[in-house]
């Protein structure tokens, strides 16, 4: 019984941001963010000589302020990369990206410098909800030519990992443990993952959520913030829904006064 219990523990979750940057935004855990970034970027962890993380420091007005979304900027080797932790839909998502993606790439070129220093970017979206009508969980972009797919450039580079749809893939893939490790909420998520995995990083995060989980300040502190957050996104439903409510109470209104019957106005709502 103790046993099953144990298994049922909630833990802190990785997605969350302050959970995510915690372990990912430290200096000390270069070996885990090489690993990370090896497996989705599909490259050989020992290639990698490099990793210069910009965004360290978490500010106190932190939790406040933000709504579900981290962003950590790395060097990694002379490419410029974003890792985009996004716990909560929004609108135009898309476009957003492809303007951080933009920011990223030109912020670093200084007045004068030949457009050749341009650093390879790479935008890594880790989402929370599908965004694409596929069932893949791993969308990765580049510049192409329409019809002979012809590569424009290699210094653009947009991935997009949906955490809702990783349960349903086992294709062997490194990156499946560490979304799934993402994705984990009890203490029976982190030891499927763990007698599975081979990766010593991934086993090195494992038993540092434990450690977070079992530090009664943080996990206290990391509950609170996952429900600001749910808070939060209630909050902006109920004032989504009421605007479609008075949306549609004015559209009702219009259409009475065009001659429409209450009967025939349900018909064309629904």
């Amino acid at each position: 019984m103790t046993q099953i219990q144990d298994n049922d523990k909630k833990i802190v979750k990785l997605k969350l941001d302050i959970i995510f940057k915690k372990i990912f935004g430290d200096e000390h855990h270069k070996e885990i963010i090489t690993s990370f970034i090896a497996d989705i970027l599909e490259i050989p962890f020992e290639s990698i000589k490099s990793v210069t993380i910009n965004n360290v420091e978490l500010m106190p007005e932190y939790i406040e302020n933000k709504f579900g979304r981290l962003d950590l900027k790395l060097n990694v080797d002379g490419r410029i990369i974003n890792v985009e932790m996004q716990v909560k839909n929004v609108s135009a998502f898309k476009d957003r990206t492809l303007f951080y993606w933009a920011k990223l790439f030109t912020e670093d070129l200084l007045s004068g410098e030949k457009y050749k220093k341009l650093n390879e970017t790479i935008c890594i979206n880790i989402l929370d909800f599908n965004l694409f009508d596929f069932e893949g969980y791993h969308s990765h972009f580049q510049v192409l030519e329409k019809d002979r797919h012809e590569l424009l450039t290699d210094k653009f580079s947009i991935h997009f990992l949906e955490l809702p749809k990783i349960k349903k893939y086992k294709q062997g893939k490194p990156i499946e443990e560490w979304l799934n490790l993402i994705n984990a909420e009890k203490e029976s998520d982190l030891m499927a993952i763990e007698t599975t995995t081979k990766n010593p990083q991934i086993k090195e995060v494992i038993f540092k959520i434990r450690e977070l989980s079992a530090d009664e300040i943080f996990r206290e502190l990391s509950f609170k913030h996952e429900k600001y957050l749910h808070d939060r996104a209630s909050e902006l439903d109920d004032a989504t829904e009421k605007g479609r409510a008075e949306r549609e109470a004015e559209i009702i209104e219009k259409l009475l006064k065009k001659g429409f019957s209450k009967e025939e106005i349900r018909d064309m709502l629904n």
